[in-house]
């Protein structure tokens, strides 16, 4: 398909909105953001919250196209906010719901299975704004089981469709 580039990879070992939205967003560690992230097949991103959980084995790795970032104060875009795990620029990943798809950072593909959208959450209007979880609502990112092992890592990538999705009936 193309170039993309990976701007951001959040690897998160704790859930840390908990709570409710209304009570404010509590402080963002910053060494959940990394240059190197490892993904294992059918377990997710090592190190991270959701790694190896049967709940989450196929909504594991979650990936959000910047460019779908609505405009505001939180504008310079940061996974922290969004609780996303990898964030692209040059692809609306979206669109791909369904499909198998491959991200190589220059180390062999990384093939990940799209399973389904991201949807937004209320936090989304505390950590990002006012109306962002609206603005999200058909952009929020996608949860994707990893179908391979292999490394992530920030900087331009080849993203490839592997398997189109089904055609829809």
């Amino acid at each position: 398909m193309g170039r993309v580039e990976i701007l951001q990879l959040l690897v998160s070992a704790v859930h840390r909105f908990e709570g409710r939205p209304g009570d404010g967003v509590p402080p963002l560690p910053g060494t959940e953001l990394v240059t190197t992230a490892r993904v294992r097949a059918g377990l997710g991103i090592v190190g991270d919250r959701y790694f190896g959980r049967p709940a989450h084995r196929d909504a594991s790795v979650t990936v959000m196209a910047a460019e779908r970032f609505p405009p505001g104060p939180a504008a310079a875009a940061d996974l922290r906010l969004t609780r996303r795990n990898v964030l692209l620029r040059g692809v609306d990943i979206d669109a791909w719901v369904g499909a198998t798809v491959s991200l190589d950072c220059g180390t062999g593909p990384v093939v990940l299975a799209v399973r389904a959208a991201a949807r937004p959450c209320a936090w989304m209007d505390t950590t990002l704004g006012p109306g962002a979880r609206r603005a999200l609502r058909d952009g929020g990112g996608v949860r994707c089981r990893p179908l391979t092992d292999g490394t992530l890592t920030v900087g331009p990538a080849e993203f490839t469709v592997v398997e189109p999705a089904p055609a829809k009936d």
